[in-house]
C-alpha cells in the first residue's frame, strides 16, 4: 500500500516523525510488543524511503 505523506517542514519533519515512531515503540515495548514492532517497521520503511531521496541543496549528509 502506498501513501503520500505531505510534511510542511520537508525532510526534517520526516526525520522527526521517524524519531518519534522509534521513541514511541521503545515506550510501548513491554505492554504492546507487537504494536512496537509495527511502529519500528514503519520507521524503518520511512527511513529507507528518505535514504533514496536526493540531498536538498544547502544541506549536509
Amino acid at each position: 500500500m502506498a501513501t503520500q505523506l505531505i510534511l510542511p517542514g520537508g525532510i526534517a519533519s520526516a526525520v522527526d516523525l521517524v524519531d518519534a515512531l522509534l521513541a514511541a515503540a521503545d515506550a510501548r515495548e513491554r505492554r504492546a510488543p507487537r504494536q512496537a514492532a509495527r511502529w519500528r517497521d514503519l520507521a524503518d520503511q520511512l527511513g529507507d524511503a528518505l535514504d533514496t531521496l536526493p540531498t536538498p541543496a544547502g544541506e549536509r549528509t
